[in-house]
């Protein structure tokens, strides 16, 4: 779940994506720290099923059900968090996908669907975070980006355009907002152990390409992400803001 402790106790986050994959076990990890969580998925059985494990850690969460391609959903969402729990301290920007095509047969289908989820939804999930923080004067926005947000990769062309628009936006963000103390970073793994990325490794030689790619020559798993999530989240990143944070294994060092 996390390789890191930290204390998180009387925190309210909020999480999108957290029916799957990293947004679960970044959900999971903070209500293990002691956070009361929002989980936002469109997955209303997805979310649910992430409420329970939390319930059987004895933490708190609610579910909350929006897709993150929809503004005004968006809006009603958080602030429905804001009036349930009275504030929001943390933000953790994790809904995503991918549609595998090479750049000569990206249909606008895929591109609108990966951007829409992936860039838009980040953003204006970020905005609507940052609007209640904004109110506090303080607040902590993790977005979840990729190694490539900033390197390239086959077949991701929208992919990778709409995780470099997560890392940039993120910068822009962390400039306007610290005023009001609000720190905003982008959390950049390379290819993690998850229900989304197990059918790629079915591919012997792209996961062989993976794995050769990255310096620790493993895939990395959920716990190396969850790690930097709950640093981020804590007391001890309060000076940290603007960056990306690269859970890559080395894959963009050399």
């Amino acid at each position: 779940m996390s390789n890191i402790t930290v204390d998180l106790s009387g925190k309210v986050a909020a999480v999108t994506g957290a029916g799957n994959g990293i947004g679960k076990a970044c959900a999971l990890a903070l209500a293990s720290s002691g956070a009361q969580v929002a989980l936002i998925d469109i997955s209303p059985a997805a979310a649910e099923q992430t409420q329970a494990e939390i319930a059987a850690l004895s933490g708190i969460s609610n579910v909350y059900v929006c897709d993150v391609r929809d503004v005004p959903a968006i809006n009603t969402t958080y602030q429905a968090i804001a009036e349930q729990y009275g504030k929001l301290d943390i933000a953790i920007n994790s809904a995503g996908v991918n549609v595998q095509q090479r750049g000569e047969d990206v249909t606008e289908e895929a591109w609108d669907k990966v951007l829409g989820i992936n860039a838009k939804g980040s953003f204006f999930c970020s905005q609507a975070a940052g609007r209640i923080m904004m109110q506090q004067n303080k607040g902590k926005i993790i977005n979840i980006g990729s190694a490539m947000s900033v390197v390239g990769y086959v077949k991701r062309s929208a992919y990778c355009a709409s995780k470099g628009a997560v890392a940039q936006f993120s910068k822009v963000l962390a400039g306007e907002w610290a005023p009001y103390n609000i720190t905003v970073n982008t959390v950049a793994p390379t290819f993690i152990n998850t229900p989304f990325t197990e059918p790629m490794f079915k591919d012997v030689e792209f996961k062989a390409d993976v794995e050769r790619r990255i310096l620790l020559n493993r895939i990395g798993e959920v716990s190396d992400v969850t790690g930097t999530v709950l640093f981020l989240a804590s007391d001890a990143a309060d000076f940290i803001t603007g960056s990306i944070v690269m859970v890559d294994g080395g894959w963009t060092a050399w």
